[in-house]
């Protein structure tokens, strides 16, 4: 049985953390969070700490953990500019459904909303968490510190996964209290499949003729139902960044949003399994006339947003095996189209190939890369090609901060897949632009060893941008970059430079890289308007 036992706020979220089941913490100290810092040092035993060299740093390393291993990530910083600094990972991790947790300081208790211009001050921190998070908390006491990191990893881990945050003043952080550290709330049963909504997914199946089923990542732990769903109505499984990987590139039945494309011209159901549905209602440029709609989503706000013909709200996994189980009795048996979605997916992968030098670079890379090895996007020409260009196995292996579409989140979000994936290779792809946003990183990976690969491409331009102005408007402005020598500034921070001019080369490079200990960075120079755009297969008709 727990009892109480008398500890400063700091050790008694220390203590909340290990009883979760939390190995890592991301951060940056200050003098705001000495207390919580001071009990990460007595526990550093159990609690494993990587530091950054800049708050948004901290806070994409605990998302790219919790992308690549599905347990929540957790950072903490210093109120004010501290947390405002990592905003936009917050923003990313709400975007991509990851389970985030970022611990916080505030000014001393007497002083919050006072006004006073104390240190990090901000008018309403809280406020500003709530909106940015799905849940958000101030600790006031240390005897309320079990009970709200309960809440906190039972919100961020329930229904619809999100980051969370909790902010504790810096004198209660400091504080002393009685304490009694209780146990994570069990996790309540999945409430039971939605019966009606079963029976009218069925109907709709069963007069349907080409239908297609669309994933994202709430659909990341129902592999086997989706593509038993597939096969028991011969449907394509399509998924655009998010849901890559939820069904193996291999299997005839999974599309990229390339392949896809395809199919969509006469498709009369949609099947949305987790997904925001992106592609269908906002970036194919027209809709199938007729076209029904079945939406499967444990987030009723989803199903209000986009409404279907019918709606399952539930876990993926189990309403999937529901529709199986009920399809199975109805007795569908429809005629196989294997032959031609194998058709589909050979003839785009000979078409894509326009597409370059992105998908020689993204080749050399699948080479290399172990089927579970884990791939991370950055906004970027190679990027972007990768949505449709680059073939995923296993699931969460494909990371991507989704709809938010930040730039530079790529390489400090991969340091966080690797400490997360220690001993599995991770590939980081980023263009010249978006790795400057967080060169800084590098320092973190030499101090801390994370054997990450980064693959810089560098095409001295935010090339998308170059891209637009040249061809769109009336010229380059902001858009041109000078950029430093990326080998020497590799080695200056200690860790091994490489530079590969082709794909053979790059797939040369990848193959030392890997047989090398600690961080290495890899430049491809690529010259300016060299490399064709990969848009005709992100959005047909334009963007």
């Amino acid at each position: 049985m727990s009892h109480a036992e008398s500890m400063t706020s700091g050790t008694a979220l220390v203590k909340s953390l290990i009883s979760h089941g939390v190995d890592t913490v991301f951060g940056l100290p200050g003098v705001q969070t000495y207390a919580l810092f001071d009990a990460l040092n007595q526990h550093r035993d159990q609690l494993n700490y990587v530091g950054s060299r800049h708050e948004q740093g901290a806070a994409y390393m605990a998302f790219g953990y919790a992308k690549s291993t599905g347990r929540p990530g957790v950072y903490t910083v210093v109120p004010g500019p501290g947390f405002l600094n990592t905003t936009a990972a917050l923003c990313s991790a709400y975007a991509a459904n990851a389970p985030v947790l970022c611990i916080t300081s505030q000014v001393p208790t007497p002083y919050i909303g006072s006004g006073a211009g104390l240190l990090h001050e901000l008018p309403d921190q809280l406020a500003v968490i709530k909106l940015l998070t799905k849940w958000g908390a101030r600790i006031e006491t240390p005897a309320a510190v079990p009970g709200l990191m309960n809440e906190a990893f039972a919100q961020m881990t329930s229904g619809r996964q999100r980051p969370v945050a909790v902010e504790v003043p810096w004198d209660v952080l400091l504080a002393k209290g009685d304490v009694t550290i209780t146990p994570p709330l069990a996790k309540p049963a999945p409430a039971l499949v939605d019966s009606r909504g079963i029976e009218e997914a069925v109907a709709l199946i069963r007069s349907a003729r080409q239908p297609m089923i669309m994933v994202g990542s709430g659909a990341m732990d129902a592999g086997a139902q989706v593509l038993e769903l597939a096969q028991r109505i011969q449907a394509p499984i399509v998924s655009f960044r998010s849901g890559r990987g939820v069904v193996s590139d291999e299997s005839p039945y999974n599309l990229t949003c390339a392949e896809g494309y395809r199919w969509w011209e006469k498709t009369d159901l949609l099947i949305g399994i987790g997904s925001r549905l992106e592609l269908q209602y906002f970036r194919w440029p027209s809709r199938p006339a007729n076209l029904k709609l079945i939406r499967i989503d444990i987030d009723p706000a989803e199903l209000a947003r986009l409404k279907p013909h019918a709606g399952i709200l539930a876990d993926a996994s189990l309403a999937t095996a529901e529709l199986n189980a009920a399809l199975k009795r109805s007795g569908i048996n429809p005629r196989s189209r294997e032959e031609e979605l194998v058709g589909i997916k050979q003839q785009d992968r000979k078409d894509i190939q326009e597409i370059q030098p992105q998908l020689g670079h993204l080749g050399a890379i699948r080479d290399v890369l172990p089927r579970d090895g884990f791939f991370v996007e950055e906004i970027s020409q190679v990027g972007f090609a990768s949505y449709f260009g680059f073939p995923v196995y296993e699931p969460r292996t494909f990371v991507t901060c989704g709809y938010q579409g930040t730039l530079g989140f790529g390489f400090p979000t991969a340091l966080g897949v690797k400490v997360g994936n220690p001993n599995k290779p991770v590939v980081s792809i980023t263009g010249d632009g978006g790795f400057m946003f967080g060169v800084q990183e590098l320092a973190a990976a030499v101090q801390h060893d994370i054997g990450l690969v980064t693959v810089v491409f560098n095409n001295n331009a935010f090339g998308n941008v170059l891209r637009d102005q040249r061809e769109r408007f009336s010229g380059p402005l902001g858009s041109q970059l000078r950029n430093p020598d990326f080998m020497k500034l590799t080695e200056s921070f200690g860790a091994t430079a490489m530079r590969a001019r082709s794909p053979d080369e790059l797939r040369r490079a990848l193959e030392r890289a890997f047989a090398t200990n600690g961080p290495v960075v890899i430049e491809v120079p690529v010259p300016q308007g060299s490399e064709i755009s990969p848009w005709k297969y992100l959005t047909p008709g334009g963007y």
